[in-house]
């Protein structure tokens, strides 16, 4: 008789099992047996992302037997799924009294915290499951996904890359590392990681548009515009891509533009306002200055009587 745990992926990943318990000693098979078929039940519920159903089944299973942390455990994790993180938090919290030592337990609470975005109190949980048991990828994963919550960049980029290397087919560790690196403005390590999702999976456009966002924040921007023509074709409808394509033509076309050519400018010619204007005022005044020399002297007349 084995005793499946599982443990729920946040941030858009699927939920998914992650370990299996050795079978339960001789002595404590009895004890295990009470509520172990709706666990059972509960396991197969979750497996075909039936949760409430698989709530159901694990609240019966808690209720035989209240005191076997993996029944909360897996509740939690469904709770998770459904994104109750108040009650996935009780479970997980419960399973935590009940065992410990259980690395899973925090794991599965941190994971409520991330939900919440209460990323210190994920971060002490994570560190607490980190210590139990050192090996667990998902930990360093949510850990990472903790620090990008807290701009923790370069620390983020050290617990995705021992994500990495504990587990080199999962994507979504290169691309939350490509994202802090991004934010390092370490952008050849960023295009790195997007070329290496793009590689392993051709047909998914978003690898490519972040590449493309890259690049243009490389200001290589002929690159970025073949990288969000290249996620088009595959995501035709995509209005973002389309607007993130327009921004770098535009700017690539204004930065090849030739400089415009100056326009000769034309010289004014006499008759201007400005020069007919002081030709008046030059008249105005020479009329007020002879009339000043010429008042008081006599004026010339004829000899003639009239």
């Amino acid at each position: 008789m084995t005793m499946k745990r599982i443990i729920g992926f946040v941030a858009g990943v699927g939920f998914l099992a992650v370990a299996v318990l050795a079978p339960a000693k001789e002595k404590e098979k009895e004890k295990a047996g009470a509520g172990m078929s709706e666990y059972n039940q509960g396991n197969q519920f979750f497996e075909q992302k039936q949760y409430e159903p698989a709530i159901a089944a694990f609240t019966q299973a808690i209720q035989a037997d209240g005191k076997q942390p993996a029944y909360y455990e897996n509740r939690g994790a469904a709770y998770l799924a459904l994104r109750k993180a108040s009650e996935a938090w009780d479970d997980f919290s419960k399973a935590i009294e009940l065992a410990p030592n259980d690395e899973r337990a925090y794991i599965g609470r941190a994971q409520t915290f991330l939900l919440q975005k209460q990323y210190q109190e994920t971060l002490a949980d994570l560190d607490k499951a980190i210590q139990l048991k050192p090996d667990d990828v998902s930990a360093y994963k949510f850990r990472g996904f903790a620090e990008i919550g807290l701009s923790q960049w370069d620390k983020a980029v050290a617990d995705f890359t021992t994500a990495i290397q504990k587990n080199p087919n999962d994507p979504q560790n290169y691309d939350r590392r490509a994202w802090a690196n991004r934010n390092l403005k370490n952008y050849d390590a960023a295009v790195a990681d997007y070329t290496l999702m793009i590689e392993k999976n051709p047909s998914d456009p978003e690898p490519l548009v972040k590449r493309g966002a890259t690049y243009v924040a490389m200001t290589q921007y002929e690159k970025g515009i073949a990288d969000y023509e290249a996620a088009l074709k595959l995501k035709p409808d995509d209005n973002d891509t389309v607007q993130r394509l327009q921004y770098a033509q535009g700017i690539l076309a204004a930065k090849n533009a030739p400089p415009p050519t100056p326009t000769p400018k034309e010289e004014p010619g006499l008759l201007t306002p400005l020069n007919i204007g002081i030709v008046f005022a030059v008249l105005i005044i020479i009329a007020v200055v002879v009339r000043i020399v010429t008042r008081g002297k006599p004026e010339v007349t004829s000899g003639r009587i009239q």
